[in-house]
């Protein structure tokens, strides 16, 4: 039996990671969780699962933990600890053969680097660890021969059709996009977009942030930045398709012309579980996908007019160094401004070029040089916010 340690426990990933363990119980079992501030879940989850490790936020929340968890009867309490050192306990966690890292933001880079470092097998939905430091990351998995397999749909897709032909063999990857809520909506009107209409995601039920990334494309420009360091393809032969259907997840051309193609539900249970089984693949009696049902599976380019934000992933990327850790700090920062009421929904992609046409040049040589970036650019995002709201007042 493998035992799993998962950073990011009581958000969407998490939850329905647990619930494949859950359906798997001769294979999987829990040895570490770590979360924010979500205690109401985490308790839950304690109590169902009985880890040896647990890690939240802060002191004070640590000792709320202790306090709910005495009230709620158990016996025995796990080890529960706190902030940065917590989540690298959590994820190092020496009984557990794999890690999923599925904190949202650069707050489980550290631990997941720590993670790699110490030979644990790694399955990655954190999109931004490869995003802020693929570079760095995929070193040290080379070095210390461990497999990064991705949990999101488009690369655990294309994770799977590489499988079919050797690296020399393939053209280009292709990532498919749903558009997200505003695929069809009038430019003009897009100007006046709230968060409620952005985070009305058609077809996938997500954290608000990553919702927010799906309207804008940023999380595809982040795909693109992932699929590059993953699977060591040029950017330029990574491609973007809008597929509205969300049923093709991903696709990979092969120099002979063939195309392979991955198609599931919108389920992301179905890539966690591949993940966690790999290199088998394990029978599963709660995913399925209804062929019967698909009318047509439509695609389309994309247009930078409409979503600006992949453009802008690829100059980041293309510029090297730090600008990917920037172009995704400088989201992170806009995207809670957006869903404050703060930014208009088009002003996401106006801070990110501005910050990224500011930010310094850097090399990114360790994690503290990832944070470093990642500061600066948070800072230059919060100047730049406050700079258009000042342009607008006076307008």
């Amino acid at each position: 039996m493998k035992k799993i340690s998962i950073l990011g426990s009581t958000g969407s990933i998490g939850k329905q990671t647990l619930a494949v363990i859950e359906s798997m119980p001769d294979r999987f079992a829990v040895a570490a969780l770590a979360a924010g501030t979500n205690l109401d879940e985490l308790t839950s989850q304690i109590a169902r699962h009985r880890p040896d490790l647990v890690s939240v936020s802060t002191p004070a929340l640590a000792d709320d933990l202790a306090v709910r968890l005495r009230a709620a009867g158990l016996e025995k309490l796990p080890e529960i600890q706190h902030g940065p050192p917590g989540l690298i306990a959590v994820a190092t966690h020496p009984d557990a053969a794999i890690l999923v890292s599925a904190a949202v933001g650069v707050v489980g880079l550290e631990a997941t680097y720590a993670a790699v470092r110490a030979g644990k097998q790694v399955a990655l939905s954190n999109k931004e660890v490869l995003v802020a430091a693929g570079e760095l990351v995929m070193a040290a998995a080379r070095a210390a021969n461990v497999d990064l397999l991705p949990v999101d749909s488009e690369h655990n897709a294309i994770h799977q059709c590489l499988r079919a032909g050797r690296p020399s063999e393939v053209k280009r990857l292709i990532l498919t996009a749903s558009g997200g809520p505003f695929r069809k909506t009038p430019l003009a009107q897009m100007a006046a977009a709230t968060p409620e209409q952005a985070l009305a995601h058609p077809n996938w039920r997500m954290g608000k942030r990553i919702t927010i990334d799906s309207a804008t494309l940023v999380n595809k420009g982040f795909e693109v930045i992932e699929a590059h360091w993953l699977f060591d393809i040029p950017p330029a032969r990574i491609d973007v398709l809008i597929h509205p259907q969300s049923t093709v997840h991903s696709m990979v051309e092969f120099v002979d012309g063939s195309i392979l193609a991955q198609l599931g539900p919108p389920d992301m249970r179905m890539p966690i579980q591949y993940a966690l089984t790999y290199p088998e693949r394990a029978a599963s009696n709660h995913i399925a996908l209804d062929l019967a049902k698909l009318r047509r599976l439509d695609f389309a380019t994309v247009s930078t007019r409409r979503f600006p934000c992949l453009r802008l992933a690829r100059e980041a990327l293309k510029k090297k160094g730090a600008y990917s850790c920037v172009f995704n700090a400088a989201d992170e920062v806009a995207v809670e401004a957006f869903l404050d009421r703060r930014l208009p929904f088009p002003g996401i992609a106006e801070v990110i070029e501005r910050v990224l046409a500011r930010a310094p040049r850097a090399k990114i040589a360790s994690i503290a040089d990832v944070l470093a970036a990642d500061a600066e650019a948070r800072r230059l995002a919060r100047e730049e916010i406050a700079n258009l709201a000042a342009k607008a007042a006076v307008v």
